[in-house]
């Protein structure tokens, strides 16, 4: 399955985050995003972005100070009835 990347290296909090919340708004459900940065503070932001938002963070990893964070884009919430 192919993946967007987004390399957000140098940018601080909250940066990447905002950065990959505006890549997924424009993904469709279930698309992938690997995101690179540097900034320490991205591992707990990062999985707090998705436990509030419902993406899936699945898989996250740290080689050399550079952190690769593995995103699925949740399915929307379907329309309310009536509309």
């Amino acid at each position: 399955m192919s993946e967007t990347l987004l390399d957000v290296k140098g940018m601080s909090c909250p940066l990447p985050v905002l950065r990959a919340n505006r890549t997924l708004r424009s993904m469709a459900a279930g698309e992938r995003l690997r995101v690179l940065a540097t900034d320490r503070a991205s591992v707990a932001d990062f999985q707090a972005f998705c436990r509030e938002t419902g993406h899936a963070l699945l898989a996250w990893s740290e080689e050399a100070g550079v952190f690769s964070f593995l995103i699925r884009r949740r399915a929307d919430a379907p329309e309310p009835k009536g509309r």
